[in-house]
C-alpha cells in the first residue's frame, strides 16, 4: 500500500496566528459562498451556529467493522455522555419518527447525523433507509453521517445521492505502526485483520474516500482522538494530510479514558490529555487548517443544542403519543431559522466592526489569559455557577478573544491517582477550570466565591445577559489596568 503523501509546507511554529488557526470569521468569509452557506447554521462545524441551532443523533447503527482501544459501545445507558453510548437502538421507522418529533418541537434543530453506536457504514441498510426516508419527509434537515472509514469508498456514490453534504471520517493516524497501537483489529473481506497489516488498510480506506467525497462536492470534517503516548505528536502530521486532501475542519478530542467505561485504555491507565496539552496541539497546526474547538464528544443518540441533551424527551412511547403536522412545523422552523441567521449576521458585522477598532487602538504588550464563561447559549453569559455542568474557555489577549474549548464541571477528571478522591463537586468544578484566571456567571454564591479565589480565579458575575466575547475582552483591559497581568503566562500556569 501506498502511504498518503505527506504535504511538504513546514510546520508553523510558535504557534497559529488568529488568520491561521481556530474558525475565525476572517476564514468563513474567505470561503466560497457554496460553502460557508452549508456551514452557517451547522452546530458541528459553526462555532457561532452552536450557540443558536441544534442537531440530533439517530442510533440505528449497532455493528461496527474495527475495535477501538478507546471505545466501548454501551445500551440502555443514561449516566454517560460520550460516543458509542445509547440507551435505545432504533429502526430506521423509528429514527425518521423521532427526527420528525423532535424537528417539529425543537424549531433551532438544523441537523440529522448518524453517528453510531457502531459504524454506520458497517449497516448499510438501515443507514441508507433512514436517509432515503428523511430526504423524502424532512427536506430541510441537512444530513450527516460519521464514520471510521474502512467502508466509506464503496460508500461514496450512496452518500451522494440523498442530501448529505457533510461527513465527518475519524482519522487518528497516518503512520500504520501507530494505528497498530489504537486499533487491535479490522473485520474486512470477511476476515479479522490485526496488527500493522490492519492499520494499513484502514489508512488507505480512510484516504481514498476522503478524496473521494472531496471530488463530490461533499464537505468532510476529519475528527481526531489524542492519546498521549501514543499518537499526540503524530496528530499535526495528520491535520498536514488531510488539509493537503481537502479536508475543510480538523476537531482533534481529548481522549475519554475513565476506567469504569471499560475501554481497554481505560483499564489498562491510559490518561487523557490536560487541557493545557489540547490546547498547545490545536495551536501547533500548520498551514490554514480549521480547527473544531467547540466538539462536545456527543452520545450516539444526542439531541439538542451542544452541550445540551433533551433524548428523554423524545423515547419512543413519547413519540408515539405526539400528534406531528411537519408541514406546518416547517413553516414554523423557516420563519424562527431566518430570525436567527439575521441575529448571527448582525452579531457578526458587530464583532468585524469591533475588531477593526481594536486594531486601532494601541495595542497592550500584556500575556493571553484564559477566562471561564458559564452560559446556556445564546452567545451571552447567562448561567449561575452552580447550575453549570460546563464551561466554555475563552483566551484573551492584545490580539482580541477567541474561543479555546470547553470543559465539564460535572465529569471532569484529567486522569491522575487523585482526582476524583474524596473531592466535592465544588472542588472538582474548580478543578475543571485550572488554568483559568477568572469566570464570569450571571450569579456565584459566597462559598464558591471563597474557594475561586483561593484557586487563583476571580469570580465575576458582573455582566449577566452581556455578550461573551465583548465582556472577556472588557475584563482583559480591567485586568491589564490593575497590573494582575505582569506575571508570566508560565509561572501561572505553573501555580495552577
Amino acid at each position: 500500500m501506498e502511504l498518503p503523501v505527506l504535504n511538504d509546507a513546514p510546520a508553523a511554529k510558535g504557534g497559529c496566528s488568529a488568520s491561521s488557526c481556530g474558525t475565525t470569521d476572517n476564514q468563513m468569509d474567505s470561503l466560497p459562498d457554496s460553502i460557508r452557506e452549508k456551514v452557517q447554521n451547522h452546530p458541528c462545524y459553526s462555532e457561532d451556529a452552536h450557540h443558536y441551532f441544534a442537531r440530533m443523533h439517530v442510533a440505528v447503527a449497532p455493528a461496527c467493522n474495527i475495535q477501538c482501544h478507546y471505545c466501548n459501545r454501551k445500551y440502555d445507558c443514561s449516566n454517560e455522555s460520550r460516543p458509542g453510548v445509547v440507551s435505545e437502538v432504533l429502526t430506521p421507522d423509528q429514527a425518521v419518527k423521532k427526527t420528525m418529533a423532535v424537528a417539529a418541537t425543537i424549531p433551532q434543530m438544523t441537523v440529522l447525523g448518524i453517528a453510531g453506536p457502531g459504524d454506520p457504514l458497517a449497516n448499510p441498510e438501515r443507514t441508507f433507509e433512514t436517509f432515503r426516508r428523511l430526504s423524502e419527509e424532512a427536506p430541510d434537515i441537512k444530513l450527516c453521517v460519521s464514520t471510521n472509514g474502512l467502508a466509506l469508498p464503496d460508500s461514496v456514490e450512496e452518500l451522494s445521492k440523498h442530501n448529505i453534504d457533510h461527513v465527518t471520517i475519524t482519522i487518528n493516524c497516518v503512520d500504520p505502526e501507530i494505528g497498530a497501537k489504537i486499533y487491535p483489529w479490522i473485520y474486512w473481506n470477511n476476515k479479522r485483520i490485526t496488527g500493522v497489516k490492519a492499520a494499513k488498510i484502514l489508512i488507505q480506506q480512510q484516504q481514498k474516500g476522503l478524496e473521494m467525497l472531496i471530488a463530490k462536492g461533499i464537505l468532510v470534517k476529519v475528527n481526531s482522538v489524542m492519546i498521549p503516548g501514543i499518537n499526540d505528536q503524530h496528530l499535526a502530521e495528520v491535520s498536514r494530510v488531510v488539509k493537503s486532501k481537502g479536508a475543510f475542519l480538523h476537531n482533534v478530542m481529548p481522549l475519554i479514558a475513565e476506567a469504569e467505561h471499560g475501554t481497554f485504555y481505560g483499564v489498562m491507565g491510559q490518561r487523557g490529555p490536560t487541557p493545557d496539552e489540547l490546547q498547545d496541539l490545536q495551536d501547533s497546526c500548520s498551514g490554514d487548517m480549521n480547527m473544531m474547538r467547540h466538539c462536545r464528544q456527543c452520545r450516539a443518540d444526542a439531541v439538542g443544542l451542544l452541550g445540551e441533551d433533551r433524548g428523554d424527551e423524545f423515547t419512543l412511547d413519547k413519540i408515539e403519543e405526539m400528534d406531528i403536522d411537519y408541514q406546518a412545523a416547517m413553516e414554523k422552523r423557516k420563519v424562527i431559522h431566518v430570525a436567527i441567521q439575521a441575529e448571527m449576521d448582525s452579531k457578526r458585522l458587530e464583532k468585524a466592526q469591533k475588531a477593526q477598532q481594536l486594531k486601532e487602538e494601541p495595542k497592550l504588550t500584556t500575556r493571553p489569559v484564559l477566562m471561564a464563561v458559564a452560559t446556556s447559549g445564546q452567545g451571552v453569559i447567562n448561567m449561575h455557577f452552580g447550575h453549570a455542568k460546563e464551561f466554555l474557555i475563552y483566551e484573551a489577549s492584545p490580539d482580541g478573544v477567541r474561543f479555546i474549548s470547553h470543559r465539564k464541571a460535572d465529569q471532569y477528571c484529567g486522569g491522575d491517582s487523585t482526582c476524583g478522591d474524596g473531592e466535592t463537586t465544588l472542588q472538582l468544578t474548580i478543578r475543571a477550570l485550572a488554568g483559568c484566571e477568572a469566570v464570569l456567571c450571571s450569579k456565584v454564591g459566597y462559598e464558591p466565591w471563597e474557594q475561586l479565589e483561593a484557586a487563583g480565579i476571580a469570580p465575576n458575575g458582573e455582566h449577566a445577559m452581556e455578550p461573551i466575547e465583548e465582556t472577556v475582552l472588557a475584563v482583559y483591559k480591567e485586568m491589564a489596568a490593575a497590573g494582575k497581568l505582569d506575571e508570566a503566562k508560565d509561572s501561572v500556569r505553573a501555580s495552577a
